[in-house]
């Protein structure tokens, strides 16, 4: 027999990784098909003919389940002198009164400076005046403090409230 025959001679073990993938296949199938439709079971319930019909309560309209946050952020623009914490309270409280009522969950805020340190300082400060501001809609926020490069004194939000 030549070496190159050898090499690539037909052995079982090569395909016991597919046969286990196979078999796995095969028992989620059957563990899906097992399970009964709790819809399809409800239907099939029928009231008996000596029971008085009686109309079914309304849903509830108020949401059950978890909160869930939106999707887009609202963006904020605020400048003021670093240390100027009365200043950045005016500014936040009147861009947030149209969103008054509503709680903050996520806050990303990038500060500007030159210096990455003095950026994230920056941002520190305008999220603690963030709380300040409004702290029924921010008191339970998550903030980060980001740097972004330009002049001192400024600063972007981005505001991601919880859905009603």
């Amino acid at each position: 027999m030549s070496p190159l025959r050898r090499r690539f001679r037909f052995t079982p073990l090569h395909l016991a990784g597919w046969l286990f993938a196979d078999m796995l296949l095969v028992l989620a199938l059957v563990s899906m098909g097992d399970r009964g439709d709790p819809l399809a079971a409800q239907a099939d319930a029928k009231p008996s003919k000596s029971s008085v019909a009686t109309p079914s309560p309304e849903p509830s309209r108020t949401p059950t389940g978890p909160r869930s946050v939106a999707r887009k952020p609202v963006k904020v623009q605020l400048t003021a002198a670093v240390g100027d914490s009365t200043r950045m309270v005016e500014q936040l409280r009147a861009a947030t009164t149209r969103y008054e009522g509503r709680e903050a969950a996520i806050v990303l805020t990038f500060g500007q400076a030159p210096e990455p340190g003095d950026g994230q300082a920056y941002a520190r400060d305008v999220n603690k005046a963030l709380r300040k501001a409004r702290p029924d809609m921010f008191t339970d926020a998550t903030t980060r403090d980001f740097w972004n490069g330009g002049p001192s004194g400024s600063a972007d939000l981005e505001i991601y409230f919880y859905t009603r």
